[in-house]
């Protein structure tokens, strides 16, 4: 793990605020030249501290406002098994955020579609069309209360 000073939490912070920033500006705010705030994100970014600077898109915007989360149970909790559908989750474009969890799933999916035909479409090939799918349970999102990556950063 990385050593982060006060200066590495604030610009953090600020990053993690607005991401739209200036290096001027982020210096404003946290005391510190541009090009010091500048070397800080490269390290950050180069030591994995910043994974990746991502925008926020309204799902509606580009036609796909139904939001589903999914409670996947796989038929047996081998390596090799779990380690497939890690890979299956990551090349679907479909599934935004996946977890690995503990509880009544092994699975945590939170899937976007353009409407419950799009769904059901898409449960058939990724749900149903795999073997190692137990079952699945999915809930409807109604409204989506809070997006965002931003963690609580202690100064």
């Amino acid at each position: 793990m990385i050593e982060l000073d006060s200066l590495d939490r604030r610009l953090l912070d600020a990053v993690q605020q607005n991401n739209r920033l200036t290096t001027a500006e982020l210096g404003e705010r946290v005391g510190l030249s541009a090009t010091a705030c500048q070397r800080r994100l490269k390290r950050l970014r180069d030591t994995g501290v910043i994974e990746a600077d991502v925008a926020i898109v309204s799902p509606r915007s580009i036609g796909r406002p139904i939001s589903m989360l999914v409670l996947v149970t796989l038929e047996r909790e081998r390596a090799d098994i779990v380690d497939r559908f890690k890979a299956s989750i990551r090349a679907t474009k479909e599934v935004m955020i996946g977890f690995y969890v503990t509880g009544d799933a092994d699975f945590v999916l939170h899937v976007t579609a353009r409407d419950m035909e799009d769904y059901e479409r898409f449960t058939r090939r990724f749900f149903y069309e795999n073997p190692d799918i137990n079952g699945f349970k999915t809930m409807v999102v109604m409204d989506r209360v809070k997006a965002s990556f931003a963690l609580p950063i202690d100064p």
